[in-house]
């Protein structure tokens, strides 16, 4: 049998976690190019799959969903467009920063992720054009204790971190609020880089905010990640196992065009 206890039946004295969806809308040289690189993928992978069958076009595509995920962070991810293109200007890190704006008036402690490093580096720069100091932790980040005393003990507002750097094993109670700049399939994933703040020994409420393009694979992946997350509930309430994967169904959803 399995014993399972959810963290807000052990640890019940924490406050108040509140998620929130803002929707983000693509401007129009962004979702041409949305809609153009959505296409050449759709008839890519479609191809693929006649060829090679579902179970063997993966890589492709991934490569499609990675590049569709890119456009909608920003279009400068996507090294393989037009440099013209790659300028399409992004409705989300603009966005972005209008909330960091907002929030760092009412002196919240603003945790910031993203599964880009190169996306983390676009804000970097933001931030600094505005004269933000923020921390910063990847991959490639030497000390990582410094980065996190930094922002725990106050010296900065910010804290810039890649999800796979950073999802699990910190403690970062001096946040309030968690911002996920791109979603990801596994809800767990998310939640754990949630958890970094709400925690053992958090005592203020925690704002979580999900910025979702509109209309694009972004809105379609938190489909995904919430039949995830009703079968993985069931899973662990029933012991029942099925298989969590991506199907044909699921495929014309994410490859549908934009609705106006």
């Amino acid at each position: 049998f399995m014993l399972r206890r959810t963290k807000d039946k052990v640890a019940t004295e924490l406050p108040p976690k509140t998620e929130i969806i803002l929707p983000v809308e693509l401007g129009g040289v962004q979702r041409d190019l949305y809609e153009t690189v959505r296409v050449a993928m759709d008839r890519k992978v479609r191809d693929e799959i006649d060829r090679k069958g579902l179970a063997r076009s993966h890589i492709v595509i991934l490569e499609a969903l990675l590049k569709l995920r890119q456009v909608c962070c920003d279009p400068r991810l996507v090294k393989s467009l037009p440099s013209k293109k790659q300028t399409a200007g992004s409705a989300k890190l603009i966005d972005l920063m209008q909330m960091v704006e907002d929030l760092l008036e009412e002196n919240r402690k603003i945790l910031v992720f993203s599964q880009f490093t190169s996306m983390l580096e676009l804000i970097q720069q933001e931030l600094e054009a505005r004269d933000i100091p923020y921390a910063l932790l990847t991959g490639d980040t030497k000390d990582r204790s410094a980065q996190v005393a930094a922002f725990q003990q106050g010296a900065v507002p910010i804290f810039l971190i890649s999800l796979k750097a950073g999802g699990v094993g910190l403690n970062l109670t001096a946040a309030d609020t968690v911002i996920h700049y791109d979603p990801w399939w596994n809800p767990a994933a998310e939640n754990q880089a949630t958890d970094r703040a709400w925690r053992i020994g958090q005592d203020k409420p925690v704002f979580v905010y999900k910025l979702i393009a509109k209309g694009t694979l972004e809105e379609k992946i938190q489909v995904l990640q919430q039949k995830k997350s009703d079968l993985a509930q069931s899973i662990l309430a029933e012991g029942e196992s099925q298989k969590m994967a991506l199907t044909q169904e699921d495929l014309q959803q994410i490859f549908a065009p934009l609705v106006e």
